[in-house]
């Protein structure tokens, strides 16, 4: 099983960062280069596409409000994976935030240092998105 992750800490407090990110149709909100998400399945089921108009579509698996963490799988993605299941958490830090982004699939096709490098990117991408966000 092959394994990615991206993390940051925030000097924004952990409901700040929960109101921004933590509806399972939000990310458009927070991520520029995912521009559309749009829910089906009474709000289990989500369509992405990016700026590139990749199409990605995500089911949620989890959601805990008080906890301020969800996890979601992949019904249909463009990458090499299968039993994709990846978690977005935010922690209280203090008086501010830590964020985790994290996944574990299993690569079909390629290395898993090829896998864990293309998610590693992705989350890097959204916790850079959130650092320019609560950092400006």
């Amino acid at each position: 099983m092959a394994k990615a992750s991206a993390t940051i800490d925030l000097a924004v407090s952990a409901d700040q960062v929960w109101q921004l990110i933590g509806g399972f149709n939000s990310l458009p909100d927070w991520i520029p280069f995912i521009p559309h998400s749009e829910l089906s399945e009474g709000g289990r089921v989500r369509r992405l596409k990016t700026v590139d108009g990749v199409v990605v579509v995500e089911r949620l698996q989890m959601f805990d409000h008080g906890a301020k963490t969800y996890s979601y799988s992949f019904v249909e993605a463009p990458f090499p994976v299968t039993g994709y299941l990846a978690t977005i958490k935010v922690e209280p830090l203090g008086e501010g935030a830590r964020v985790t982004w994290s996944g574990r699939f299993e690569p079909v096709g390629v290395s898993d240092a090829e896998a864990e490098a293309t998610f590693a990117a992705v989350y890097q991408g959204g916790i850079d998105a959130l650092r320019a966000r609560f950092q400006a």
